[in-house]
């Protein structure tokens, strides 16, 4: 049991190196003290994204950046039905049409 405690201090130690020579980027949204965009895809799917790092193919933000907490809670907020778009419109579609 005793050289689990050392084995645990190298890997903190690495993971830490490596997260400061890639300038934070290992880590990023582990982060509480990162700035993030709120951002969302085609399916109106909602996630957040570090600010110093280009939004990825697909998503795009909606115009509110700041703390991960904030972020965080605004998603909660805006985003109440899970259900991805395409889900949304076909069961909202069967229930119009008496379909099922």
């Amino acid at each position: 049991m005793i050289w689990l405690l050392p084995q645990i201090m190298l890997r903190a130690y690495v993971r830490n190196l490596i997260d400061r020579q890639l300038g934070g980027n290992l880590m990023a949204f582990d982060r509480e003290d990162g700035v993030f965009h709120v951002v969302v895809n085609h399916e109106e799917q909602y996630s957040i994204w570090p600010t110093f790092r280009e939004v990825p193919a697909g998503w795009r933000t909606v115009g509110r950046t700041g703390p991960k907490a904030e972020c965080l809670a605004y998603i909660e907020e805006v985003w109440t039905d899970m259900r991805p778009l395409s889900l949304r419109r076909h069961q909202d579609g069967e229930a119009v049409g008496g379909r099922g």
